[in-house]
């Protein structure tokens, strides 16, 4: 179940160091609406502070170019040229929407980061609502869940993974996903570091932090909303959270062939048993059901053999770590203002 998180605004905000953060923002059908997103975040490269009293800045606005079909690549040219914060990313093709915020993630510098979305929905005025609650609940990843989320087939198919998702792996409620996310920089720079192709970026991110919450959010009513990336990106997304969520299934695969396999040697030492005791009048018949059941057990066992080393391929082909090591908390974003 989801973890939501209101910030309720400080009396008393005590000073602290400067939060850096870098913003991500991956682009794919920008060309009418990033100038407006990135003006938007402008104002926030001066120093402010949050509610709570911590002090922020956006230190870099990443680009990334996912080779679109519209002019953004001019656009991301234009803003880069004109303001020093704006840093491209150029990828050489299209390569989709998780990939290249990772690429984005990789390039990033800051304390934090901040993923946001290329059509201006995503209110940067939340980002120190954000901050406060990473902070304050010690969280290395914050979503933005939005109150008022745009209806489309895509997030219809993102709650059907999420179904998925939550039954086959024992990570993070995946309700919570939102690519409006606030990620600590050490955590998100290490999984673009190990993340292998095809993964999925908030699965990932489950696999190195052991806390993750949510904070309501309104989305922009005022921005015209538009799902840049085609069905087939949508259904492909689908089953990459799908796919990539764990390997319970196939644990499930595995111990359900070890089942089987007992159930047929068991089943098959009755039935002789049984023909010791109470000899049937067709002849062949046992002979031929111990056959088939203890050779149905040791196919369905070998399968679930093959299943338990599949899942391993799995998590090495998906990049997943064995560990990840982070510097003292005392020392990271998340404690710094606490030692104050």
């Amino acid at each position: 179940m989801a973890t939501i998180v209101r910030i309720v605004s400080s009396t008393s905000p005590a000073p602290g160091v400067e939060h850096q953060i870098s913003v991500v923002i991956p682009v794919y059908e920008g060309e009418g609406c990033l100038a407006a997103t990135v003006g938007d975040l402008l104002p926030y490269v001066e120093p402010r502070s949050t509610s709570a009293g911590l002090r922020y800045r956006v230190a870099e606005i990443i680009l990334v170019n996912d080779c679109g079909p519209d002019g953004s690549p001019r656009v991301i040219r234009e803003l880069a040229a004109a303001h020093d914060v704006v840093r491209p990313v150029w990828l050489s093709r299209n390569f989709g929407q998780h990939a290249a915020t990772i690429a984005g993630i990789a390039s990033a510098g800051g304390d934090w980061i901040v993923t946001m979305d290329e059509d201006g929905q995503h209110d940067p005025a939340y980002l120190g609502t954000l901050l406060d609650a990473a902070v304050t609940e010690g969280a290395r990843v914050v979503y933005a869940q939005p109150e008022n989320p745009p209806r489309s087939l895509g997030r219809s198919l993102g709650k059907l993974a999420y179904v998925a998702v939550n039954t086959l792996s024992g990570g993070p409620d995946a309700s919570m996903f939102s690519s409006y996310r606030l990620v600590v920089g050490e955590v998100g720079r290490s999984i673009a570091a190990y993340a292998g192709s095809g993964v999925y970026l908030d699965i990932a991110l489950g696999w190195v932090v052991d806390s993750t919450i949510a904070v309501p959010v309104v989305m922009r009513a005022d921005r015209d909303h538009r799902w840049g990336y085609s069905l087939r990106r949508s259904v492909t997304d689908f089953f990459r959270m799908v796919l990539t969520g764990g390997t319970r299934g196939l644990r499930i695969v595995s111990l359900l062939g070890s089942t089987l396999a007992l159930v047929g040697v068991l089943a098959a030492i009755a039935l002789v048993v049984r023909q010791i005791v109470s000899p049937s009048e067709v002849e062949g018949w046992t002979s031929l059901a111990v056959v088939l059941l203890i050779a149905s057990g040791a196919i369905v066992f070998t399968l679930g053999v093959v299943a338990e080393y599949v899942g391993v391929t799995v998590n090495m082909a998906l990049g997943k770590p064995l560990y990840v090591a982070v510097q003292d908390p005392a020392e990271s974003p998340l404690g710094r203002d606490a030692r104050r």
